[in-house]
């Protein structure tokens, strides 16, 4: 009996540790393009649908245009939602938030709610190494699921930003952003910012871990991830994100849509087509895999599977060869 309960342990874990998720890719980037990988999930949303983008900084152009997800959106029948920032610029102050949301055309074709305009709420964290909760917008509560709708791209801090930094911060209230960045030491943005307290240099891994974290909380509110979807848009890869109100130019080429019920596996399949692109004319992965690597950006998704978000591990279908 003995031998048998260790055979059985062997192949168990043999079995997790071989275990793969589908991440579905297409290198076209269009309105039809995101119906077809949201239907190759094979998970219909249902209900009251948030999806979840960013509506980008004011003076910014790199976002996700509207013209680009009024299919996928119209689809679901879907409310773009977003949070207010935690730094000074067009999206911290509500009123700027709801103007930078008109000139850049979402609220024209879209229902749009900023979910922590009236308050805020907490949801459970299940890693508490640097959170005791999270703090998100209290219309998250409004919503009976999500699509995490990204822009994959650089990110000053971050170092990229995809799916998981578009769960954790974008999905967080101004307080929760902050609650965040410092690793769980102030959820107030005066302190945060004036005192200094904000992860980076040496805490800088606390804060990846606090983001993963993070994203594992909204994953899990949606029926522990039954009822939330993946996307990363890969195009328009400047260093800087959206959040950046005069982003660098893009030196990488737009390579196209990915997709999947596990955001790690997504993010890291977005990393391993950055790192393994070969440069061209024209075409260069080096600046934004320098952004990258000076933020250490790649240790979310290391942290995020040892929590138990999701794996590594993946298997790219191609649905263009469908």
């Amino acid at each position: 009996m003995k031998h048998l309960l260790i055979t059985f342990s062997f192949l168990l874990v043999t079995f997790c540790a071989s275990a793969q998720s589908t991440v579905y890719f297409t290198k076209d980037i269009t309105p039809e393009a995101l119906v077809k990988i949201y239907k190759a999930l094979g998970v219909e949303a249902k209900g009251h649908v948030a999806v979840k983008i960013s509506t980008g900084e004011g003076g910014n152009n790199h976002y996700l245009k509207p013209t680009l997800i009024r299919n996928l959106v119209d689809e679901v029948n879907g409310t773009i939602v977003e949070c207010c920032t935690a730094y000074p610029g067009t999206r911290m102050d509500k009123q700027k938030h709801w103007q930078t949301v008109h000139e850049h055309g979402f609220d024209s074709l879209f229902a749009v709610d900023i979910m922590d305009e009236y308050g805020e709420m907490r949801i459970p964290v299940k890693d508490k190494k640097h959170l005791k909760y999270d703090i998100v917008g209290d219309h998250l509560a409004n919503y009976d699921f999500m699509i995490n709708l990204a822009h994959f791209k650089g990110h000053a801090m971050g170092g990229f930003g995809g799916v998981l930094k578009n769960a954790s911060i974008g999905v967080a209230s101004t307080n929760g952003k902050c609650y965040i960045h410092s690793a769980g030491k102030s959820a107030d943005p005066a302190t945060a910012w004036n005192e200094g307290i904000l992860a980076k240099g040496d805490t800088q891994d606390l804060f990846l871990e606090s983001m993963a974290a993070a994203a594992q909380a909204v994953h899990e509110y949606f029926d522990g991830g039954k009822k939330v979807i993946y996307i990363n848009v890969m195009n328009n890869m400047s260093v800087d994100c959206d959040c950046d109100g005069h982003p660098a130019e893009p030196k990488l080429k737009d390579m196209g849509i990915l997709a999947s019920l596990d955001p790690v596996a997504l993010d890291q399949a977005c990393l391993d087509k950055v790192f393994t692109h070969k440069a061209g004319e024209g075409d260069d992965e080096k600046p934004l895999i320098e952004r990258i690597n000076r933020q250490h950006g790649t240790y979310i998704t290391d942290y995020a599977e040892q929590i138990g978000l999701g794996s590594k591990k993946y298997v790219i279908v191609d649905i263009d060869k469908k």
